[in-house]
């Protein structure tokens, strides 16, 4: 029993005639009618009662007539599936983000898939640091990852999304939260909230660069794993931060977000495998790209 016998037979069974079921399916009658009857010698069993007017399903064709619906339904779906697949409309995709991209990028990204591609199932991960997702990238944990800083490795590939300047967040009762903007040397008194060190974060060799370019450095650390994390202890007031600016978007009560006049600025990069990436995958880094320009 093949999918083009049973196509056949559903054609004559709405028909009720070989020659308009013929001309439906856009064959020759005896060509239909062979079908039928190599069908019915598979079955074994008689499925039409056939008169010079008229044809007619048996019981045994009334009763193979919702089978083969679901059947040939089942096919093309099947068919539909992996023309999505094929095309990057469908698929799982796991993306990363690096902490200070979680608050703008990644919803942006969620919510345009959705809307978009909605055939793409999402895993996605926030909070994640640079090290940890250039291994999981390279381990298949990620398809994608948003990252900052230097990704040096032949196996991935990376491409510039934006750069963006950094601000300093201070406490909302800070003599300095009411300016427009400030000199980073400003701070230089100032305890220091950061990102962990130890080569595990981009952000904190960057922000005591950006301090030793003003001149000092930070007179004490308190180092967090959490982007969000760090602006609670800015608000706790257990220091100051610089963050990019984006993470103005991670709104909390007690802190003030402050341009600086010095220019710092960091990059955003999506890393992903330089081979074997999937068409879902491409199609979810497009969107990214999109996201992270338009932000």
């Amino acid at each position: 029993m093949e999918l083009r016998q049973l196509r056949y037979f559903l054609a004559l069974i709405e028909e009720c005639h070989f020659g308009r079921a013929a001309a439906r399916l856009h064959v020759a009658q005896p060509a239909l009618s062979q079908q039928i009857k190599q069908l019915e010698r598979d079955l074994g069993i008689l499925l039409f009662n056939r008169s010079t007017r008229r044809v007619e399903p048996t019981e045994a064709g009334r009763r193979l007539t919702d089978y083969a619906r679901v059947l040939v339904a089942e096919e093309e779906r099947a068919r539909v599936h992996m023309r999505e697949l094929a095309t990057g409309h469908a698929g799982r995709v796991s993306v990363g983000f690096i902490g200070t991209a979680t608050y703008d990028v990644l919803p942006r990204v969620s919510r345009t898939v959705r809307a978009e591609l909605p055939g793409i199932t999402m895993d996605l991960r926030g909070e994640i640091l640079t090290p940890e997702l250039v291994e999981g990238l390279l381990s298949g944990t990620y398809d994608l990852a948003v990252v900052r800083g230097a990704v040096a490795d032949a196996d991935l590939r990376v491409t510039p999304l934006r750069s963006e300047p950094l601000v300093a967040v201070l406490p909302a009762h800070h003599p300095l939260a009411g300016r427009a903007g400030i000199p980073l040397k400003a701070l230089a008194d100032e305890p220091f909230v950061v990102h962990p060190s130890q080569s595990r974060s981009s952000m904190y060799e960057r922000v005591l660069s950006a301090c030793e370019r003003a001149g000092f450095r930070p007179a004490s650390l308190t180092e967090v794993g959490e982007t969000a994390t760090l602006v609670v202890f800015v608000a706790a007031g257990h220091g100051v931060a610089l963050v990019p600016r984006s993470v103005r978007s991670l709104s909390l009560d007690g802190v003030t977000y402050v341009p600086l006049e010095d220019p710092e600025s960091v990059d955003l990069l999506l890393a992903r495998r330089a081979h074997r990436n999937s068409p879902a995958a491409e199609q979810v880094a497009a969107v990214i790209e999109r996201c992270a320009s338009a932000a």
